[in-house]
């Protein structure tokens, strides 16, 4: 009876000794995937810190590509303007009239729009102390004046150029009516 007690406490010390190395090794085990899965969750958020990154770059690399090709694009056509305005003056109104070919006709309400918008410039009165305001002001004055006497300028062209015609009619006229044999000539016109 006694050496099947001893027996039954020797089994009972061994299997508690089993049961804590097998406590101890799943404690190691649990703490092992604790590890590898904070591993894992730290891998992750760098890589997706890193595709983060490399998105933005993407992003900003595209966003000053274009910034180039509108610069580009607009010196270009800046360019273009300066030439064509250095050619002759029947050459740009040819190009002119080509590119209000392209589109829809414009009306004339539409051209001085046009015109103005082209010529206007935008004011930052607010900024802008008593001097500066008076010195822009004088500015606008001026240009006024210039783009008025250039007005009466060509006013004063264009009736020149009227009488002019109206004289070269009157001589064509006058000298076929004087014509032998040819009969009455007729000499039509838009000036007439």
């Amino acid at each position: 009876m006694e050496k099947d007690l001893l027996e039954l406490h020797t089994l009972i010390d061994v299997h508690f000794d089993q049961r804590k190395k097998d406590e101890e090794e799943l404690i190691g085990l649990k703490d092992r995937i604790e590890h590898r899965r904070s591993e894992r969750a730290e891998i992750q958020r760098v890589r997706a810190e890193k595709e983060k990154d490399r998105q933005n770059r993407i992003a900003e690399e595209r966003h000053r590509k274009e910034e180039e090709e509108a610069k580009k694009k607009a010196d270009d056509d800046f360019k273009k303007k300066k030439v064509l305005s250095g050619m002759g003056a029947n050459f740009g109104g040819f190009l002119t009239k080509a590119e209000t070919r392209k589109g829809k006709r414009l009306t004339g309400r539409e051209i001085k729009r046009k015109t103005l918008s082209e010529r206007r410039q935008m004011l930052s009165i607010d900024t802008m102390r008593e001097d500066a305001l008076k010195q822009h002001a004088q500015e606008m004055w001026n240009c006024i004046y210039q783009l008025e006497s250039e007005k009466f300028d060509f006013i004063e062209y264009m009736k020149h150029q009227k009488y002019e015609i109206i004289v070269l009619l009157n001589r064509i006229q006058h000298a076929q009516k004087f014509k032998k044999g040819h009969g009455k000539g007729k000499v039509g016109g838009r000036w007439k």
